[in-house]
């Protein structure tokens, strides 16, 4: 009985092996950080980013602005005229939530921007990982970078440098 159930052992791990097959990482950081193209999108992305967040933060200090203002002069004010200066606040307040969530809301401006930016790099690197895969026979190819789940990983199986190669960037 042993011997069989030995016997069944070897003959399911020889399948296994016979079956093996090749896998690859890839270290998306590594590689996008030696695009100088991505570098100049980001660099891009953070000039447009800050110079919106000026934009939002001055309708915020102007709102901020009438509020002091409200507050120093409301002993002298109608409730009329405290009524019109409450909507003014109230107003600029939503102008400056409409502007912040029209360039950095789910669906805003600097989503847009990063997708057209971003997106002919990704499309460039996955094209060149998938020729990769296919010339060299991996069926898996992993980010090590996105993957918190690999503890280690042998050098010898990282093929960014050959993704560079293969874009055009020499390491």
């Amino acid at each position: 009985m042993r011997k069989i159930v030995l016997f069944v052992a070897m003959c399911c791990l020889s399948i296994v092996v016979a079956n093996a097959q090749k896998f690859a990482l890839i270290d998306m950081e590594y590689i996008l950080k030696n695009i100088p193209a991505y570098e100049r999108a980001n660099e891009q992305l953070n000039q447009i980013s800050k110079r919106w967040q000026g934009e939002v933060e001055a309708l915020a200090q102007e709102a901020q602005t009438l509020y002091k203002n409200y507050q120093s002069e409301a002993v002298f004010l109608s409730e009329e005229q405290k009524t019109k200066k409450e909507e003014e606040i109230v107003a600029k307040e939503k102008e400056a939530s409409e502007l912040k969530r029209k360039y950095f809301g789910p669906d805003g401006e600097l989503y847009k921007k990063r997708e057209s930016l971003m997106t002919p790099i990704q499309d460039e690197i996955y094209n060149a990982v998938k020729e990769l895969a296919d010339a060299k026979g991996y069926s898996l190819i992993l980010d090590r970078a996105s993957d918190t789940g690999i503890i280690f990983a042998s050098p010898k199986v990282d093929i960014s440098n050959e993704v560079l190669t293969k874009l055009g960037y020499s390491n």
